[in-house]
């Protein structure tokens, strides 16, 4: 691998992941104008998490009872280990093996806007406790939040492990077939439980501002979300594809050995 090969070669003929590696960063012609749609939206939704006023946060944790203060500060740290592993993964995992330019621009701003994310939770921190080191200190004494970490992330270890050696082989493309579904869940699934309990306070007029960042997130996942599923979406495509292809060639196969079979034997009868 190489940070820029001279190869030519056209981009729009390439797949998503395992073609030639990307050299030329180019736009005007795109195999998957999808994934440019989808970093003009994200660039577009940019935003900055001191833009949130949290003051009146810091009143509201100082009257939540303690399950409640447990609660808030339980599901903010899994939103930070989760916002973790994406601000550094897809990146790490998705770009050695990406083949189309689109797509690596869309990957690496992906990547930038879930860092957003990760500002966003210590921003959060600072505002509403005294001590927002005790909170990162203590990020994995919950053993439930470490694994739910750990369930992502070797997934992604996988696949880097594999990116490693660059075989391309079943192993590795089913890597990368399982690592996109675990991303998918985490983008659809695993993120909106956790918003979903950070809403919860809001609607009692608690931690509102809190929540208001956590709506300018799930607008980002949902972007996030359109991106995995468009992925798997070509993968199955292409699986099909490629699957018709070869049932069409043993077909055609079948039919040249019926052939040859036949000419063989008209010509041994012939020959009698």
């Amino acid at each position: 691998m190489t940070v820029f090969s001279n190869e030519m070669f056209d981009a729009t003929e390439q797949t998503c992941f395992f073609g030639k590696q990307v050299n030329i960063a180019r736009y005007d012609k795109q195999r998957y104008n999808i994934f440019e749609k989808l970093t003009d939206k994200q660039l577009g939704f940019f935003w900055r998490p001191e833009e949130i006023d949290l003051s009146r946060d810091g009143k509201d944790f100082k009257g939540l009872t303690d399950h409640e203060k447990h609660i808030f500060t339980s599901n903010l740290k899994r939103q930070i280990l989760l916002d973790s592993v994406q601000g550094r993964a897809p990146s790490l995992a998705f770009l050695p093996i990406c083949s189309l330019p689109e797509l690596e621009t869309w990957i690496q701003t992906w990547t930038f806007s879930e860092t957003v994310h990760s500002r966003s939770y210590t921003h959060i921190i600072r505002n509403v406790y005294s001590d927002p080191s005790r909170v990162f200190d203590e990020m994995l004494d919950i053993q439930e939040i470490a694994d739910c970490a750990h369930d992502i992330s070797k997934y992604y270890d996988d696949l880097i492990a594999f990116n490693s050696v660059m075989r391309y082989n079943y192993d590795h493309k089913k890597a990368l077939w399982l690592c996109l579904n675990a991303v998918n869940a985490l983008e659809g699934v695993r993120f909106y439980v956790s918003f979903a309990c950070s809403w919860a306070f809001a609607e009692v007029k608690k931690m509102e501002g809190n929540a208001k960042i956590i709506k300018l997130i799930a607008r980002d996942e949902n972007v996030h979300l359109a991106s995995t599923q468009q992925l798997l979406k070509r993968i199955l495509t292409l699986r099909k594809l490629l699957k018709k292809q070869k049932t069409s060639a043993l077909r055609c196969s079948t039919m040249l050995s019926n052939r040859k079979r036949l000419g063989r034997s008209i010509y041994s009868r012939t020959g009698q």
